[in-house]
């Protein structure tokens, strides 16, 4: 696969995780989700799942099935965040590796064309995930709203690169580059 494929998600929503809702997820006939955590689903820094993104899982965990999969080492933190959406998850996962990914597939008993990786970096989230041959949603990072600086560097650079390398990843509203093929 070359390096365009790798790095270029399926779907790219504009905004964060939040604006996945269960009209996208049934639209890709999709049966689960496999979501980062750090800025994907809380700011970096933030210990907590917000009022929000409680919410939002309520929502979307009747259409689909829902795992915690995060590079972060943090039993504390991730393992928080995750029973405070009382989701099961799995922590340093060394993304773009695809083995703890492949743990989440196992446990979650569904065919890896009906799963998405959702993540906001390109290098960890979409990489691993269209290695495994996964649907890839690539969101906007969630920042702590006292954060000073409001760019991502690496992510900037990460579509640089990715550019330069062929893939499309300028945001638009949930645009599509493949279709499952069911």
């Amino acid at each position: 696969m070359t390096w365009n494929k790798l790095l270029q998600p399926d779907l790219i929503l504009e905004g964060s995780v939040l604006n996945l809702t269960p009209d996208i997820i049934q639209k890709y006939q999709l049966k689960g989700l496999v979501l980062d955590v750090d800025e994907t689903l809380v700011p970096v820094r933030v210990g907590t799942a917000s009022p929000e993104l409680q919410q939002w899982v309520a929502q979307i965990r009747p259409f689909t099935s829902l795992w915690l999969v995060s590079n972060n080492l943090s039993e504390a933190r991730i393992g928080g965040i995750a029973r405070s959406l009382n989701l099961p998850y799995y922590l340093g996962a060394a993304k773009p590796s695809r083995r703890k990914i492949r743990a989440a597939l196992r446990e979650m008993n569904l065919p890896v064309q009906q799963v998405a990786m959702v993540g906001d970096r390109l290098f960890t989230d979409v990489l691993a995930g269209n290695r495994l041959g996964m649907f890839t949603i690539l969101v906007e990072p969630i920042v702590h709203p006292d954060a000073v600086l409001r760019s991502h560097p690496i992510r900037n650079f990460e579509v640089l690169v990715s550019e330069i390398l062929g893939a499309t990843i300028t945001p638009k509203k949930q645009r599509v580059t493949k279709r499952y093929k069911g």
